[in-house]
């Protein structure tokens, strides 16, 4: 795991790039608790080391003594944490640890009801339901006109991702061009 955070690390601070933190728990064939609690676990272990100049961590699943781990995150106070899935104990460890919700294949009705619920559960914690940020991640053919991204705007997402189909060279850029010109006109 420590690798894995230099290499984030690493990426934010020499290239300033902005990185969304997001796991799937999901198509393994075992229970959700331990993938969830070990989740848990290591994204907390990771605000550690990216918050503080000396980390330790020690848990069921992580544990490390006192260690240095330099450059932090261009990101302060730490690249967001955006967790997947639309059952209410994903939206409550979205405002128990993390800092967004990110559904994907998803409709713009669903995303007002979990903007409710992640609301409601927000105010019960005491934390501000503002903090909670939604990106919705589209897949091929989804959110693929200014009226689709208004509707999830609408419906309380903060960001949204459009699926590109074509992935190299001119084809990927001619797929841009035709979304630029579907959304952004």
């Amino acid at each position: 795991m420590l690798y894995t955070i230099t290499r984030y690390r690493d990426t934010t601070h020499f290239w300033h790039w902005r990185w969304l933190a997001q796991r799937g728990n999901g198509g393994h064939g075992r229970g959700f608790s331990p993938p969830w609690t070990q989740t848990r676990e290591a994204i907390l272990a990771m605000k550690e080391l990216w918050t503080k100049d000396e980390a330790a961590y020690h848990g069921r699943y992580y544990n490390f003594p006192p260690v240095l781990s330099f450059p932090k995150p261009t990101q302060k106070p730490h690249p967001p944490v955006l967790l997947g899935g639309t059952a209410r104990n994903v939206l409550q460890r979205v405002v128990e640890w993390g800092d967004g919700w990110m559904p994907n294949r998803i409709a713009a009705d669903a995303i007002r009801r979990g903007r409710h619920t992640l609301n409601e559960l927000a105010e019960q914690a005491g934390r501000d339901p503002k903090s909670i940020e939604i990106l919705a991640f589209g897949f091929s053919g989804q959110f693929r006109s200014r009226t689709a991204i208004e509707a999830l705007a609408d419906a309380g997402a903060n960001r949204v991702t459009i699926w590109l189909d074509q992935t190299a060279g001119d084809a990927a850029l001619a797929e841009m061009d035709q979304m630029a010109r579907q959304v952004l006109v």
